[in-house]
């Protein structure tokens, strides 16, 4: 059983890559074949994905850690594919989102390029290689596939604003990847292997020379991932590159986002939070205080936006700050509350960047003008008496789904991200260790960090719940949009899983208790990668046998 299951760990990545490639062969005039082509492999990727989940938490693997083999080399020498709980959630939570995506993209989207299916199923090989490597390096070519692919899938449609917002986009990521490829040849240098299992055992056994060398390449790999994580100030190309878009590219961003979040704290938890001697920018302090930073400039910039896309951006750098500053702050329940929020808050922001454009076909662009224009000269309308008017059905399901995602993405009950804020603050406040003799120790960090996420939901609120009078309640010449089933069902199923984690807190909370908990005991995940042997019997793709 082992063995096939060891197979499977491949597949996140495999699929992806066979079905692009299968993809790029067909001719761009068999739009509905690519499409049904396309979905057949994201849905083979979420059966696989919530298979794995399975398997890591029932440990069908020894303490629920898959490793496999590429080549049939054991680690360090060869390239590990590593799947723990932590892995095998960010896979999942991938693959719903992308199917999300997807469908949204059947009518209009996925028609606007030639080569959309093939480019976004390279842009699911990318994200699902980076959840799974083991390598770093592995993880620079599975960061630059996916960057590669955004690039094509952001610029999808053509507008003057879109490609403004592309460059800018690729120059930022291009630089990315020049500082990735320097700081993993520095601490390539310093320790002589890439395998991050085996760097974590080697960090604590390091001369005076390779540690120096070792903290700056992880001062230059933090930069490449605070860029991706949209860390204030270098998060600067979110809010534009999110409002220029197309809706189910958006959908993709907000989850190649949390791709650097996971890679600081599968780094962090792996490598650097036990080597304490070691002065590096992947520290907890670090990634507390640009949380605090980014959350600061996520929570302004919030409130003087009046466009969607841009709310959804800043939304997005909300996200990351309360993400970082909760993962810096290391303890293990804090950590699982965090990962709470990041379901919530991804699945949430998804749903409103498919969301926008069907809120946009209700008002002419027009009426939006002129209602910035009298918010800003404090321009009163005259009251008029209405008898009422009787709400569409599309209305009614476009401000149910606008309310109920500003209520998760504000954090203000009773959905998800009620449920993860609460849990948040329950864990700052009552940390391991912070209790004496039934005295409680205040914490200053704590209380800050509580400050900021309380502040950053009413800065949501106001800004989400404004647009949204101006939009369903004030807008005179609103007109019900035509909408299709393939654009509202996306949004539905998002947001449905966001209340089923709501009323399934309990098992969702243990099961993240779990993860954390694993993350905290590296020792697991080393031991694993480091004792898997060779298969026997079976030759090497090198012609060597093993």
């Amino acid at each position: 059983m082992s063995f096939w299951a060891d197979q499977l760990i491949l597949l996140p990545i495999l699929l992806p890559l066979l079905f692009a490639a299968a993809l790029v062969l067909l001719s761009g005039r068999r739009q509905q074949l690519k499409f049904a082509i396309n979905l057949i492999g994201t849905l083979a990727l979420l059966a696989t994905a919530i298979t794995l989940f399975w398997f890591t938490d029932r440990e069908v693997w020894p303490q629920g850690v898959g490793v496999y083999l590429a080549a049939n080399w054991a680690a360090p020498f060869g390239i590990a594919l590593v799947v723990d709980r932590l892995s095998a959630l960010m896979l999942t939570l991938c693959a719903v989102i992308a199917l999300a995506a997807l469908v949204f993209s059947y009518r209009r989207w996925s028609r606007a390029g030639v080569h959309f299916h093939s480019l976004f199923q390279f842009l699911l090989a990318g994200i699902n290689g980076s959840f799974i490597t083991g390598d770093l390096f592995n993880l620079f070519v599975f960061f630059e596939i996916m960057l590669a692919a955004s690039y094509g899938l952001l610029l999808l449609g053509l507008q003057s604003e879109r490609i403004r917002a592309s460059m800018q986009y690729v120059v930022i990521n291009l630089v990315a990847s020049s500082f990735f490829l320097i700081g993993v040849a520095l601490i390539y240098a310093a320790a002589g292997t890439l395998n991050m299992a085996d760097l974590a055992v080697r960090a604590s056994t390091m001369g005076e020379s390779e540690r120096l060398l070792l903290e700056i390449g992880a001062a230059v790999l933090a930069i490449v991932f605070l860029i991706k994580s949209a860390v204030w100030p270098l998060g600067f190309w979110l809010p534009t590159t999110y409002a220029a878009a197309a809706p189910p590219v958006g959908a993709m961003l907000v989850l190649m986002t949390k791709v650097g979040i996971y890679v600081l704290l599968r780094l962090w938890q792996l490598v650097f939070a036990e080597q304490t001697e070691l002065l590096n920018a992947l520290s907890g302090a670090v990634l507390v205080t640009g949380g605090l930073l980014t959350l600061a400039f996520g929570t302004i910039g919030m409130l003087g936006s009046q466009e969607l896309g841009r709310m959804a951006g800043f939304s997005a750098i909300i996200s990351s700050g309360t993400l970082l500053a909760a993962l810096g702050y290391g303890e293990p329940r804090v950590i699982s509350a965090a990962l709470f929020y990041l379901i919530s808050s991804t699945l949430a922001v998804a749903a409103f960047m498919l969301l926008m454009e069907l809120i946009e076909r209700i008002r002419k662009p027009s009426a939006a003008v002129l209602a910035l224009t009298m918010e800003a000269f404090a321009i009163d309308d005259a009251p008029e008496e209405s008898a009422g008017v009787v709400i569409p059905a599309a209305m009614a399901f476009l401000g149910l789904s606008f309310v109920a995602s500003a209520l998760i993405m504000a954090g203000l009950p009773p959905l998800s991200g009620f449920i993860a804020k609460f849990a948040l603050f329950h864990a700052l406040l009552n940390p391991t260790g912070m209790f004496t003799d039934n005295t409680y120790v205040a914490d200053p960090l704590a209380w800050t960090i509580l400050a900021l996420i309380i502040l950053s939901g009413l800065a949501a609120i106001i800004s989400l719940m404004r647009y949204g009078v101006r939009t369903f309640w004030a807008a005179a010449d609103a007109t019900a949009p035509r909408l299709q089933l393939s654009e509202a069902l996306p949004i539905t199923v998002l947001l449905a899983l966001c209340i089923t984690i709501s009323l399934a807190a309990g098992p969702t909370s243990r099961y993240l208790d779990r993860t954390a908990d694993a993350l905290h005991d590296p020792g697991r995940y080393i031991e694993r990668v480091m004792s898997t042997p060779a298969v026997p019997g079976v030759v090497s793709t090198t012609g060597g046998d093993s």
